[in-house]
C-alpha cells in the first residue's frame, strides 16, 4: 500500500479557487473547529454550500484542517532534521521520514539530495532513535543535522497570511479566544496522545469517531479537546498548498544573525507576507525560514530587497524546495 498524503493530489493543478473557496480557507485557519453553520452565516451562503466546498478542498489536495500541538505547552521540544542523501536514495528517505508519527513537513530540496522535516519526539529515548540510531545507520545517508526549535516568530497557532481574504469584521467573528500567555507544560496521558493522533489526520473528525479512537465517551472527548485547546496545547492547522493560492516558488532559508540583532530581525521576518514559518534554532545558524513566493523573480526581489536589507543578518542560505512529501497532519492511506 502506498502511503501519500492528501494534501498533495495531483488534482490541484486543475482546481480554479473563487472567492468564496478563499473566504472558506481564511476561515478555517482561523478556527479549523469552528461549526460550518458559523462559517456559512458570517460568509454569507448556505450550510451544505460550505460543507460542499471544503469536502472538495480536501479531496482536491488544496487545504485540509489538522490538529496540531504546540510543543513547548506539552512540555516537548520540535527539531529541524536536514538530512542528506545520495540523488537515489533521497526519496526512499523522505517517504521513510514521512511515514513516522513523529514527523512533519518533511520536503525534498535543491537537486534531490537533500531532505528537510520537522520531529517533535515525545521522549528523549524516541528523539535519540531517530537521530543517534535510525537516519545515520541509513544507507546513502552521508550526513544528519538536528536543530532544536527555540522560539517562533510565524507559522504554528498564527497561520500563514497568503490565505487571508477576510474582511476585519469577519475575522473578528471568526475567530477564537487565545489561549493564556502563561503555562505550565501539561503532561499528555497514552489517550491524549491518540487524540491528537487521530485529530492529525482529520481536525474535523467528529466526537463519535474520536471517542472510538480513545475509548472514552463523547462528552469526555469534547470536554478533553475544549481543556487542551484552552491550554494552548491543541491548535488547528491549516494544510494548505501554496501552489493552489499562486506561489510557486517556495523555499528554506537558513539565516546567520548577530545574537543581538536575532528578535529585531526575527519579528522583521516573521511579519513579511511571504514567510510561512520562521524560529530561532540551535546549531551552525540561528533562524530558520520557510518562505512561499508567486516565482523565482519574485523570490529574488525578497532575498535581495527584505532579508538582504535586514540589519544583523549576517550569511543566508537558501535551498528551493523540489517536492513536498508530507505536509503539517499525518499522511492518509488510501
Amino acid at each position: 500500500m502506498t502511503l501519500i498524503d492528501i494534501r498533495y493530489s495531483p488534482m490541484v493543478n486543475s482546481l480554479t479557487l473563487d472567492e468564496l473557496d478563499r473566504h472558506l480557507v481564511h476561515a478555517l485557519q482561523l478556527d479549523g473547529r469552528a461549526p460550518f453553520s458559523k462559517i456559512a452565516e458570517v460568509i454569507g451562503v448556505s450550510d451544505q454550500t460550505i460543507a460542499r466546498r471544503y469536502r472538495r478542498l480536501r479531496t482536491a489536495g488544496v487545504a485540509r484542517v489538522v490538529g496540531a500541538v504546540d510543543a513547548p505547552r506539552a512540555g516537548l521540544v520540535s527539531w529541524a532534521l536536514r538530512v542528506r542523501a545520495t540523488p537515489d536514495a533521497a526519496g526512499a528517505v523522505a517517504a521513510a521520514l514521512a511515514r513516522r508519527t513523529d514527523t512533519y513537513w518533511v520536503h525534498l530540496l535543491s537537486g534531490g539530495t537533500e531532505i528537510t522535516c520537522g520531529t517533535m519526539a515525545r521522549t528523549p529515548e524516541e528523539r535519540d532513535n531517530l537521530l543517534l540510531q535510525k537516519l545515520p545507520r541509513t544507507g546513502r545517508v552521508s550526513s544528519v543535522t538536528a536543530h532544536a526549535i527555540l522560539h517562533l516568530f510565524a507559522g504554528g497557532p498564527g497561520g500563514w497570511s497568503g490565505v487571508h481574504s477576510l474582511s476585519e469584521e469577519q475575522v473578528a467573528r471568526l475567530r477564537p479566544e487565545p489561549p493564556s500567555p502563561d503555562y505550565e507544560p501539561i503532561e499528555l496521558s497514552e489517550a491524549d496522545h491518540a487524540l491528537l493522533s487521530a485529530l492529525s489526520a482529520d481536525g474535523r473528525a467528529g466526537h463519535a469517531e474520536l471517542a472510538s479512537v480513545t475509548g472514552w465517551s463523547e462528552s469526555t472527548v469534547r470536554r478533553r479537546m475544549d481543556e487542551l485547546r484552552r491550554a494552548g496545547v491543541l491548535f488547528y492547522d491549516l494544510d494548505a498548498r501554496s501552489e493552489a493560492f499562486g506561489y510557486h516558488a517556495e523555499a528554506r532559508l537558513w539565516v546567520s544573525v548577530l545574537p543581538s540583532e536575532l528578535v529585531a530581525v526575527g519579528e522583521a521576518i516573521g511579519g513579511h507576507p511571504e514567510v510561512t514559518f520562521a524560529a530561532a534554532t540551535t546549531g551552525p545558524t540561528n533562524l530558520l525560514v520557510a518562505v512561499a513566493c508567486r516565482d523565482t523573480r519574485h523570490l529574488y526581489r525578497y532575498l535581495t530587497e527584505r532579508v538582504g536589507a535586514l540589519e544583523g543578518v549576517r550569511h543566508v542560505e537558501t535551498a528551493p524546495v523540489i517536492r513536498t512529501v508530507k505536509g503539517a497532519g499525518a499522511p492518509l492511506l488510501p
